[in-house]
């Protein structure tokens, strides 16, 4: 039994990380649509201290989702937030990753890789499930799809990202608010 709990793991974590591996993603509400007031929600960050989508009215948010901590893909577009924080601050803006993983897990990862963000801890996928994230189940551990929305300073969803490439996924964002902020 030992072993098959290891098994899943080590695929789960392998399709986190990109890996070719197809997965049974469980139906969620339907996805927050660009032009739709973004849902109000408060979960813990890394810190274990509750922060509201309500604490940043009246900045871009930039809310994006991510399947696990401290795997391959999810590190690159948690590295090119953090390189690009200061040009997210001359904007007005915050960036807030959230994913099913444990507010202690975060703290782990961001004591290891220094995030001047805020990571959200959505074990029971509340707020994935609010924004209608797809999650994907691979038995013993489950993934939330890697998906971003930014939201204007007025509440409003600007812009949905269904499909992240983490490699340019910050410069595209930042472009973004840029051309919304005209």
């Amino acid at each position: 039994m030992r072993k098959a709990v290891w098994i899943a793991a080590i695929i789960g974590v392998a399709a986190a990380c990109g890996v070719g591996i197809r997965a049974h993603a469980a139906p969620a509400a339907d996805t927050i649509q660009a032009g739709a007031m973004a849902p109000n929600f408060t979960l813990p960050s890394q810190e274990d201290k509750p922060v509201s989508l309500a604490d940043y009215k009246g900045k871009w948010v930039v809310l994006y989702f991510y399947p696990k901590d401290q795997t391959t893909g999810c590190t690159i577009e948690a590295h090119n937030f953090q390189r690009d924080l200061a040009k997210y601050d001359a904007l007005n803006a915050v960036v807030l990753g959230v994913s099913l993983d444990t507010v202690e897990g975060h703290k782990t990862w961001c004591s290891k890789d220094t995030f001047g963000f805020k990571l959200l801890a959505d074990p029971d996928h509340k707020v994935v499930d609010m924004y209608g994230v797809p999650v994907k189940n691979y038995g013993v551990m489950k993934f939330a799809n890697r998906e971003t929305f930014l939201i204007s300073p007025d509440g409003k969803v600007v812009k949905v990202w269904e499909k992240v490439d983490p490699n340019v996924h910050s410069t595209e964002v930042l472009a973004e608010i840029t051309a919304n902020k005209k």
